[in-house]
């Protein structure tokens, strides 16, 4: 085993490794969090192996490493675990060797993964609300035409593919409606319910443990109902930070109604990591 840093918590010695949240945990908008680029650090430094597993659906995973780098975190392309990879890994499985029509919501990230698992995109074509597949997923220029051939084409019997439920994902002038907000119209709409991919559903941190390997896993986010939530459904530790979209009541409270509890819950990553609180 590696020499553990002295620096870190006693509560991250005793992991092997950090699947890491993206927004609110280590940045919000396009700044760090206090410290966070020196917590990684000290998780490196420390023999920890980590992840980010992020349900944000704007950017490819290269384009996540490009945004690591520019904000000070070293970090590769097999460290990062998106949502729009599980989607298409999802999509591949169950449409793709067909070939499915699919109507497509969300950035060009994403509509790149649907048409890499094989199917069809028919955006802006005549069987667009005849489509076989909804693949819904949150960005920032959405339209109401984008709604309406979704709800037309889930009414006519579609496949209805989201990328997760986030409610809210945090911004510096504050909370900014997720792909959860959008799911939600379309399922109202359609009376239909989506099948996610992204957390807090457990296949998404099978990936990135399958890619770190063996060894005692800690989930680290800053939302109860998908990161904390997540991470007990994959079995795994889940510690909240509250840099993001949970205040400290909120998570005190977690686990009051028999659901997860979180093992640990710090300002910011740079406390959670090395025991440093944020100055009054």
């Amino acid at each position: 085993m590696p020499q553990t840093a002295p620096s870190l918590t006693p509560l991250v010695r005793a992991y092997d490794h950090l699947l890491l949240d993206l927004d609110g945990c280590l940045w919000v908008g396009g700044a760090p969090t206090r410290d966070a680029p020196r917590a990684l650090q000290a998780l490196r430094e420390g023999g920890k192996r980590v992840a980010f597993v992020t349900n944000d659906t704007r950017h490819s995973a290269e384009e996540y490493v490009r945004k690591l780098w520019a904000l000070g975190f070293r970090a590769s392309l097999e460290e990062v675990v998106t949502v729009g990879g599980a989607l298409q890994h999802h999509l591949s499985e169950r449409h793709g060797a067909r070939r499915a029509s699919a109507y497509v919501i969300g950035t060009p990230a994403i509509f790149r993964h649907v048409a890499d698992a094989g199917l069809r995109v028919v955006n802006g074509m005549p069987e667009a609300p005849h489509a076989e597949v909804v693949v819904a997923a949150g960005h920032d220029d959405l339209v109401f035409e984008e709604l309406k051939l979704a709800t037309q084409a889930l009414l006519a019997g579609a496949d209805f593919v989201a990328a997760g439920r986030d409610r809210t994902f945090p911004m510096p002038d504050g909370m900014w409606p997720g792909t959860g907000a959008l799911v939600a119209a379309l399922e109202y709409a359609s009376g239909r319910h989506a099948t996610t991919v992204g957390k807090p559903e457990p296949e998404i941190f099978a990936t990135a443990l399958d890619r770190l390997g063996e060894g005692r896993a800690l989930v680290v986010g800053d939302r109860l109902d998908v990161d904390l939530a997540g991470a007990a459904a994959a079995g795994l530790d889940g510690a909240i930070v509250l840099s993001g979209a949970t205040t400290r009541a909120q998570a005190e409270e977690a686990g009051a109604d028999g659901g997860a509890r979180p093992v640990a819950i710090a300002a910011d990553l740079a406390e959670l990591v090395l025991g440093e609180a944020p100055p009054l």
